[in-house]
């Protein structure tokens, strides 16, 4: 049986911070639109099988728009989501049960949208060490972090090696993925992000490894600048 990983891009959020009057991820990046981006890095990635865009529903038309014109003749499959991140990331899975339970699908890579420079090689190195050790995330060391003391206004410093900035894509073995998504949502539990739920639902160890600086989010209008000028860099390499 040929295992292959399945990509789950979340494209249901409002973005509403960017400022803009539709959904950040159909905005237009350096001639194509934010979530073209990563749907082009994923399918360039031996190993990945099934592509899912989730989406709201009011976003279908735009959906549809870019899947004609941008993917470069991915097969992707579209998903709605539901109100959270959470139940968006449960309904993705939830779409590739069948193929988790029959073994088809070994490893799930949750991604979000609205970070249009990941690259083809940060994914196969989430990919490589989830496969290995059952779960990893990539992220960068965080430099200058303090914390609040308990008594509300005395600040510490903690050492850079102790916290990471957390990006994504973040990727577990399939199966272990779906079940603990399962049990939080019985329990009612909203994590933070994919990792946090693993971590309290599931016993699968969770690696991190080097993200990339180039591999920011789009939340601001700032930040669609940013990224236009790292792809018009001669230095970038997709």
């Amino acid at each position: 049986m040929v295992k292959q990983a399945a990509a789950v891009v979340l494209a249901s959020g409002a973005g509403t911070r960017v400022g803009a009057g539709v959904n950040k991820v159909y905005l237009p990046l350096a001639g194509r639109r934010v979530v073209s981006w990563s749907l082009a890095a994923f399918a360039r990635v031996p190993g990945i099988g099934p592509l899912v865009l989730v989406v709201r529903p009011q976003d279908d038309e735009l959906v549809r728009w870019v899947l004609d014109r941008e993917v470069d003749g991915a097969a992707v499959e579209v998903v709605h989501g539901g109100r959270t991140r959470q139940e968006s990331e449960l309904k993705a899975l939830r779409h590739l049960a069948e193929r988790i339970d029959r073994g088809t699908v070994d490893t799930v890579l949750i991604h979000d949208g609205a970070r249009p420079l990941v690259s083809p090689t940060l994914i196969e190195g989430v990919l490589h060490e989830a496969r290995e050790h059952g779960g990893a995330i990539p992220g960068l060391p965080a430099e200058n972090v303090a914390v609040v003391a308990d008594d509300g206004e005395t600040l510490a410093e903690l050492p850079s090696a102790s916290m990471v900035l957390a990006q994504t894509p973040q990727a577990f073995r399939a199966a272990p993925l779906l079940e603990a998504y399962e049990a939080a949502a019985r329990a009612g539990f909203d994590g933070t992000d994919t990792a946090s739920v693993m971590e309290q639902f599931s016993a699968v160890p969770v690696r991190w490894i080097r993200g990339e600086q180039e591999n920011l989010k789009v939340t601001y209008p700032h930040d669609l600048v940013v990224a236009e000028h790292v792809l018009a860099s001669v230095d970038y390499r997709r």
